[in-house]
């Protein structure tokens, strides 16, 4: 068991309950302060929404546990919101540091969720459908608790197991677009103007064979929650009316 976000701890709560001792390992990233007891899962609590080492050593935690898998190994990924900055795994010769102040020169300019984690999936080495290449040739099945609106599968946590359809031009897209382009560290400059040259490699798409033994699934989302709410305030005598 895998995965990251601020309520992974209380999914893999009850995934330890339906499992129990099925489960032969497990590792997850969750904020600080956010963790719960669990018996057969490691917890790493991290820093968010600004990625701090904490979460880099947790991610590298979970990267160990996908190692040497076969096609009889079922790895379940646990996401949800907060995913993208609680599992951080710069590559590319991209620092932590470099990572922290793309993350907060994108928070602060107003840019989207989409946006920020299309330039995200293009700095890790696991966002953007590159977890499910580490897990091969492990069937995944992840369960997603959706914090984005119209609940996109490769911006939750930044589609870990999800393909990808963004490129790097989209993020030098972005970064010109909000006037970015000159703040952003050297290293990062380069990378992605060396993907958008095709001199790195892109995030894979759907055709990538790494997502033929993959499910991703939504167990929980905004309008979810609001139905429940309403169905449990009609028991109690209020007509309620859910506004878009």
């Amino acid at each position: 068991v895998t995965g990251a976000g601020k309520a992974t701890p209380a999914m893999a709560a009850a995934v330890e309950e339906l499992l129990g001792d099925r489960i032969t390992a497990g590792a997850i990233n969750t904020k600080y302060g956010h963790a719960l007891p669990l018996r057969r899962i490691d917890t790493t609590e991290c820093g968010h929404p600004i990625p701090d080492e904490s979460g880099v050593e947790g991610t590298r935690r979970m990267l160990r546990l996908l190692q040497d898998l076969d096609e009889e190994s079922l790895v379940i990924c646990l996401f949800s919101g907060g995913g993208s900055a609680l599992m951080p795994a710069p590559g590319h010769e991209v620092t932590l540091a470099e990572k922290q102040r793309v993350t907060q020169l994108l928070l602060e300019c107003g840019a989207s969720i989409d946006e920020i984690n299309a330039v995200r999936k293009h700095l890790s080495t696991v966002k953007g459908g590159l977890l499910a290449r580490h897990a091969q040739p492990a069937t995944i099945i992840s369960l997603l608790m959706s914090d984005v609106i119209g609940d996109r599968l490769d911006t939750i946590a930044s589609g870990p197991t999800y393909p990808d359809a963004t490129r790097f031009e989209d993020c030098l897209e972005i970064a010109d677009r909000f006037g970015l382009r000159a703040r952003l560290p050297t290293a990062i400059n380069a990378h992605l103007a060396a993907g958008a040259r095709g001199e790195a490699e892109e995030t894979p798409d759907a055709d990538d064979p790494c997502f033929r033994r993959i499910l991703n699934h939504i167990v929980g989302n905004n309008a979810m929650a609001l139905k429940a709410a309403a169905e449990r305030a009609r028991e109690l005598g209020y007509e309620p009316l859910i506004l878009s």
